[in-house]
């Protein structure tokens, strides 16, 4: 059982002691802090926060919690219920709100939940900040409000349509064009608020829509990280259905994967890929990923004289680099997509439209489109860490072995060869190191990894 506090949050396991698991205490003490630096950033007596969730079993009960320790701060509450993390980040800047918090843990199975935390942009917050919140917690620093000053909640169950409408409303989406296509989509959405926004998209945009695990529930039908080995489901009711294509969304919507007519994945990194090079071929600009994002972003950029920039692992870090190179479309080679024409946040439902557009634009198979791009192949690994192994020696020691090589250490250690690369970094969000390796097969890629690994347990000494 895990309690992890970083500057982008606090995640954990759900029960347990006080301060090693993400118990009611620890939800009301960072919630707390939050509300206690957002008070100080802003003149405003009663500041707003808005507040959402995806559909975890702990939701309910640590959405109480975090909103009735706002309220007892003076600060006034939207609550969004169930939701997904671009929606809240769209209401934050439509509510003119101070803040807005996303209980989440993301890809993270069921156990697990979190507080993500946004600024009055709707953004994600940023070092300096998450490292104030991190401070007021550690002294429970927290002054409550007098019981005429408390604040109060207000429900607002609308945003997910105004979401949808604002995402209709995008310059490059054609949804008449979609509807003309007449797709047939599967939609597997781990029983999460992906289940109630995608769907309704979908059909906004004429699509027949075919649902799977589209229930909100919260019990996850399987790992909800949308990777090939969890999605067999649905590889079988595409190939079923006879439908043109598959897509999976994470349980709070910010990870997006397509599956081709053939039962096949797409690459939850071509989403990216393909999203930019729809966006790029109708308004040339530049374009921003992580650097554990594929190659093939950097050659389609270029394609459509663009430049392209990698930047730390993070929303925020690719958000900061994105703006500072004016990128027109950027995001995290995990299946997130970031658009500035709707907001500096990952969003699915932006992803989706766009996708959607660009495959009735193309008029060709998803599995067509997906040869048209570089084929590049990731392995993606992990090695779980102990309390007695020095991490920082050992990405340290990896870094020395291969100074021959072109090596970043912006985030962990890049190492990038003339076919390959592998990138290793300390998760910001579970206790292990995150191995990423790319080549130009799925042997070599996994070939890669399995050097790396065995290189990696030389060098520490196991």
């Amino acid at each position: 059982m895990t309690l992890i506090k970083s500057i982008s949050g606090i995640r954990g396991t759900i029960g347990g002691a006080v301060g090693e698991n993400l118990t009611p205490v620890d939800a009301v003490k960072f919630a707390s802090a939050y509300g206690s630096w957002l008070k100080s950033e802003t003149s405003n007596d009663h500041p707003t926060v808005v507040v959402g969730r995806d559909a975890r079993i702990s939701g309910a009960m640590i959405q109480q919690l975090v909103m009735n320790s706002l309220v007892g701060l003076g600060i006034h509450v939207v609550d969004l219920g169930l939701s997904t993390t671009p929606t809240v980040e769209i209401a934050v800047t439509l509510e003119k709100a101070d803040g807005g918090i996303i209980l989440t843990a993301s890809h993270n199975p069921k156990q697990w939940n979190a507080l993500k935390l946004l600024n009055n942009k709707g953004e994600f917050l940023n070092a300096e900040n998450g490292k104030k919140i991190l401070e007021i917690a550690e002294k429970d620093a927290y002054i409550f409000a007098e019981v005429d000053d408390l604040g109060s909640i207000t429900t607002n169950d609308t945003y997910i349509d105004k979401h949808i409408e604002e995402v209709l409303n995008l310059s490059l989406v054609d949804a008449e064009l979609v509807k003309k296509a007449g797709f047939k989509v599967v939609v597997d959405a781990v029983n999460s608020t992906g289940g109630i926004a995608i769907p309704k998209l979908l059909r906004k945009m004429g699509v027949e829509t075919v649902e799977l695990y589209c229930d909100p529930t919260g019990h996850f039908p399987h790992n909800p990280e949308p990777l090939k080995e969890h999605l067999t489901d649905l590889s079988a009711l595409v190939v079923k259905e006879k439908a043109d294509l598959g897509l999976t969304v994470d349980p709070d919507v910010d990870r997006l994967a397509f599956m081709s007519e053939n039962g096949e994945m797409f690459g939850e990194e071509y989403t990216l890929v393909a999203c930019a090079d729809f966006v790029l071929g109708k308004t040339p600009g530049n374009t921003v990923s992580n650097l554990s994002s594929s190659r093939a972003l950097r050659e389609v950029t270029r394609k459509h004289n663009g430049v392209y920039e990698a930047s730390a692992v993070g929303e925020v870090n690719v958000v900061e680099k994105m703006k500072a190179n004016n990128a027109i479309i950027g995001g995290e080679g995990n299946g997130g997509i970031i658009y500035p024409e709707s907001h500096y946040g990952r969003d699915s439902l932006v992803g989706v439209a766009l996708f959607l557009t660009h495959l009735a634009d193309k008029k060709c198979s998803v599995s067509e489109l997906r040869d048209s791009y570089p084929s590049y192949f990731m392995s993606k690994n992990k090695i779980q860490l102990t309390p007695d192994l020095d991490v920082d020696g050992i990405l340290k020691g990896f870094h020395d072995t291969h100074m021959s090589e072109e090596v970043s250490t912006i985030d962990g250690v890049k190492v990038d060869f003339s076919d390959s690369w592998v990138h290793l970094r300390k998760s910001n969000t579970e206790p292990i190191i995150r191995i990423y390796t790319e080549a130009l097969s799925q042997q070599k890629a996994d070939q890669l990894a399995e050097d790396t690994i065995e290189t990696l347990k030389q060098i520490a000494g196991i």
